[in-house]
């Protein structure tokens, strides 16, 4: 067909160039439009066909891509809560399979509301479904020619900070100069905000292994550890702290008054994500702003946190809280409780650009994390494709491209695929 229209307009051309060359060009602008116009189908006719899914990181980073029946493929992530998930992913897939992918909140809900009884409400269930619902705004932007920020309402700005997580993990007991060594490196990389982590397991001065009180000798060491790093990088840096939920709520108090001098940004996760209450006694007895949220799952999950003033700012993970629109809806709600949203982030530079286009379409956002392996570990460029660098200078500079302006490299994660599930089948 395409051929024949071809043939027409051009023999069209050529009879007008007969008859009067100011007409000349009639004939070859049409030929020109129609090669230019897309000749797929509407996109009230996408359906989706098929969802494969690939994992690495011993089933801890899922990836998934939604096929449609017009070439066109949505790419989505999620990570921690998805070991064991692929079969999870292959129901997901039968029950989307003929459905327009342009309706991603009605699909979300689909899936969320038929899982009431399948463990819906946070987990794994939920880092499955976020990969999924990523994946359909990945495929939605490719199909209208859109950006994902443009299709959650655009952007408030164009480049998105991010701090560093230094990964000076506590296992190999980093000294207070390891502190400060990290923090001045992550600082002449461009970044104008640190992370650490302050839990230890195999600390000395424990009481024992599953004591979650930290000693007063543990304590001083977390002191002096971010002390270091502070004086290393001066009063103009942000500098942060995780504990990973791994103390009480005397400890987290303890280490929180105590940090007051140092400025930090925040201190991160001192207990459990599960008692609120506990959260806001912590937080309501220092100045040192309080982070949690990134084992929190769905809105729901930081309705209380936001509804008491449990934590000064929240970090849903978007790799695993429910997906984009899900962490815009967080964001939104936090916003009506004057909260910064600051998303944890542990995935591929595919899901950090998802996170990207969350953070640039709402206006509470603070910071972003970024991972040192970016820079250490090459796998981590082997396995997506992406135009331009990742980060400069302490932001990354939001993708323009159609969809979230990452794909999955198959080829190149094939080597790092988690050997016992099926790899993109």
């Amino acid at each position: 067909m395409k051929s024949s229209r071809r043939s027409f307009l051009t023999k069209a051309a050529a009879a007008t160039t007969l008859t009067t060359m100011p007409f000349a060009t009639f004939g070859n602008e049409l030929v020109q439009a129609v090669d230019q116009t897309s000749k797929r189908s509407a996109p009230s006719d996408l359906q989706i066909t098929d969802i494969k899914c690939g994992y690495i990181r011993g089933g801890h980073s899922l990836f998934v891509k939604i096929y449609s029946n017009q070439d066109i493929v949505g790419h989505g992530e999620g990570v921690d809560a998805t070991p064991g998930t692929y079969h999870l992913v292959k129901m997901f897939g039968e029950r989307l399979k003929g459905k327009n992918p342009l309706n991603v909140h009605r699909l979300f809900e689909d899936i969320r509301r038929g899982g009431f009884f399948e463990g819906a409400q946070s987990g794994m269930y939920v880092a499955v479904l976020t990969a999924v619902e990523t994946a359909l705004w990945d495929l939605t932007g490719k199909a209208l020619n859109l950006p994902v920020y443009q299709l959650l309402g655009g952007k408030f700005r164009d480049k998105i900070r991010v701090y560093m997580d230094t990964a000076l993990y506590q296992n190999r007991l980093p000294k207070p100069e390891d502190f400060a060594a990290s923090a001045k490196e992550a600082v002449d990389m461009g970044f104008t905000a640190v992370k650490f982590d302050l839990d230890q397991a195999n600390d000395p001065n424990k009481y024992d292994k599953y004591n979650w009180t930290a000693s007063p000798a543990e304590i001083e060491r977390m002191h002096d550890q971010m002390a270091a790093a502070r004086e290393a990088v001066g009063p103009n840096i942000d500098i942060c702290a995780d504990m990973h939920g791994r103390y009480d709520a005397i400890t987290g108090e303890k280490v929180a008054k105590i940090l007051e001098p140092i400025d930090m940004m925040w201190l991160e996760e001192p207990i459990p994500a599960e008692n609120v209450d506990a959260y806001k006694k912590i937080t309501d007895s220092t100045s040192t702003p309080i982070c949690a949220g990134e084992n929190h799952y769905l809105a729901y999950g930081f309705r209380r946190l936001l509804e008491t003033g449990a934590v000064d700012i929240i970090m849903p993970d978007l790799q695993k809280a429910g997906g984009l629109g899900e962490a815009q809806r967080i964001a939104n709600l936090a916003n009506l409780y004057y909260v910064p949203f600051a998303p944890h982030m542990v995935a591929s530079f595919l899901g950090a650009m998802a996170s990207c286009h969350v953070c640039a379409s709402v206006p509470n956002f603070m910071i972003l994390e970024w991972q040192i392996y970016f820079h250490k570990n090459p796998m981590y460029k082997e396995i997506v494709s992406y135009d331009g660098e990742m980060v400069e200078d302490g932001f990354i500079k939001l993708s323009e491209k159609p969809g979230i302006g990452v794909e999955i490299n198959e080829e190149g994660m094939k080597k790092y695929a988690d050997k016992n599930v099926p790899f993109f089948k």
